[in-house]
């Protein structure tokens, strides 16, 4: 206690009766609810609150966008991706149908060749 002789029970309820009045006192110089610059005051709020919602909207809408933009170019070099493939696919491909007539073409003319030689040596014993 800051002064050990004051501490008599009349002075204490003394101050504990000045402070619940202090706290009254101020309660009732609070603005009311219906006082205009309060009303003000929660129609700013409210203001503000509506600008941050749309903002945040703007946000959401904005970020959308940006995925919906990027899942088209990742379709879009998905797609360039599977055609370049399917390209290479039908390349090599054709690639093997060439070698194969190739490969039969071949074995025709050297079986056509040595079926003249086979005649030749035929005409020569006859």
């Amino acid at each position: 206690m800051r002064h050990p002789g004051d501490d008599n029970f009349a002075n204490r309820r003394k101050a504990a009766n000045e402070a619940k009045q202090h706290l009254l006192d101020k309660l009732k110089a609070a603005p009311k609810a219906d006082d205009p610059e309060m009303v003000a005051r929660r129609a700013e709020r409210r203001a503000t609150a509506e600008a941050r919602e749309l903002r945040r909207a703007e946000r959401v809408k904005s970020k959308q966008e940006d995925a919906e933009r990027n899942l088209a170019a990742a379709a879009a070099l998905a797609d360039a991706a599977n055609a370049e493939a399917r390209a290479k696919a039908e390349e090599r491909e054709t690639q093997e149908r060439e070698r194969i007539a190739r490969v039969i073409s071949d074995e025709a003319d050297r079986k056509a060749e040595r079926d003249r030689r086979y005649a030749a040596r035929k005409a020569r014993r006859v």
